[in-house]
């Protein structure tokens, strides 16, 4: 019977879970997608976990142990390690690569990579945590700062580390598109136009608030890979693993066997 390499994935979407498995990731994606009763709708975002990783807070060795395949041949799908608390007690040198699954099962893998962006100063942008909080927050501050300030400056509503992403989403077209009406609309899903309305007119009038929170819940079980901007991060104080997105013209070209199912 032929070997199947063993792989130890964390899922951070649509929930966070260390599991073992002798599936390649573009098979992995697909079994979560598409061939499994316990998640049958929507995205699935997962990364590669160091193998030789190891944290007293999973028993990695006893369920790799366990992950064999089965006497017809077949690899072992999967095999839970833990399914609580996990971001918390995996170090961000350990995530080897990001891999995005759409609701049909198409992997794109992304490497990590140096984030070396500009950041204008003052910019409201809006963010998506995924993991371990869920929550959608406008903010003032550039993506290294705020990962910075969930994970190290604020116990009521921040976390030992968080993976979150930036929502592509144009705010002054959405003040314009509303200005002097009593209905106002959003493009985004089940965001109220009218708390955002007024989370972004409280940072820009009140300097001293640097976020405001806008909704409970992620948008990520709603809204396309292609909304998302620049990528996604992983924080622990100064700490940042960065994976991003691939450019337009590289989606529609190298990976448009991804890109055509997500627009």
């Amino acid at each position: 019977m032929p070997e199947f390499e063993k792989h130890l994935y964390m899922i951070v979407f649509p929930i966070n879970a260390l599991v073992a498995s002798q599936l390649e990731p573009d098979k992995f994606g697909e079994h979560y997608t598409t061939g499994s009763a316990k998640h049958f709708s929507g995205k699935v975002i997962f990364a590669e976990i160091d193998i030789n990783y190891r944290n007293p807070h999973f028993e990695i060795e006893k369920y790799l142990e366990l992950t064999v395949q089965h006497p017809d041949g077949s690899p072992k799908k999967t095999k839970f390690v833990k399914s609580y608390n996990v971001l918390e007690h995996v170090e961000l040198q350990a995530i080897k690569k990001l891999h995005l699954c759409t609701a049909n099962g198409k992997v794109l893998s992304i490497e990590p990579a140096e984030y070396t962006a500009y950041n204008e100063p003052g910019l409201t942008r809006i963010y998506q945590e995924i993991t371990p909080l869920d929550t959608l927050v406008a903010s003032t501050f550039d993506q290294r700062e705020f990962g910075k300030f969930i994970t190290t400056e604020t116990k009521s509503k921040g976390a030992p580390k968080i993976c979150f992403t930036q929502i592509d989403f144009n705010i002054s077209r959405f003040l314009e598109q509303n200005k002097n009406k009593e209905i106002f609309s959003i493009e985004l899903p089940s965001v109220n136009p009218y708390r955002f309305f007024d989370c972004i007119m409280e940072l820009k009038t009140k300097p001293a608030k640097l976020t405001k929170t806008i909704g409970l819940g992620s948008l990520l079980r709603e809204i396309s890979y292609k909304f998302l901007r620049h990528g996604f991060w992983f924080s622990e104080g100064d700490e940042l693993k960065f994976f991003p997105m691939p450019s337009i013209a590289e989606l529609e070209d190298k990976y448009f066997y991804w890109w055509k199912y997500v627009r």
